[in-house]
């Protein structure tokens, strides 16, 4: 599995590097605070999973980095994508290290 630490997803950021980044969390959790990217909620992702980029890399995140790893491993086993990575530490990561302003539930 593929994995992309905080600091990495923010210089991809400040410097516009083609990515997309998916918010797997529940709906509580996204409207709580979030880092901006597409909503598709954990139980929705695989039978969604046409929504996901294959021509850049797609970068997972959940709260601290476990559903979406998950998910992850089982979109490469079912679909073959190759261009996923887990954000390492998720939402509770990017609001310590990067913008303390993220509210994470």
């Amino acid at each position: 599995m593929k994995e992309i630490d905080v600091q990495e997803l923010k210089a991809w950021r400040d410097n516009n590097t083609a990515h997309q980044l998916v918010d797997v969390r529940e709906a509580y959790e996204y409207e709580a605070g979030n880092l901006g990217g597409e909503h598709i909620p954990m139980g929705d992702v695989l039978g969604r999973h046409t929504e996901l980029r294959r021509d850049i890399p797609v970068v997972l995140q959940c709260r601290s980095g476990g559903r979406s790893a998950a998910l992850l491993t089982a979109l490469e086993d079912h679909y073959q994508m190759d261009n996923l990575y887990n954000l390492k530490g998720g939402a509770q990561a990017w609001s310590d290290q990067v913008d303390g302003t993220v509210e994470v539930a």
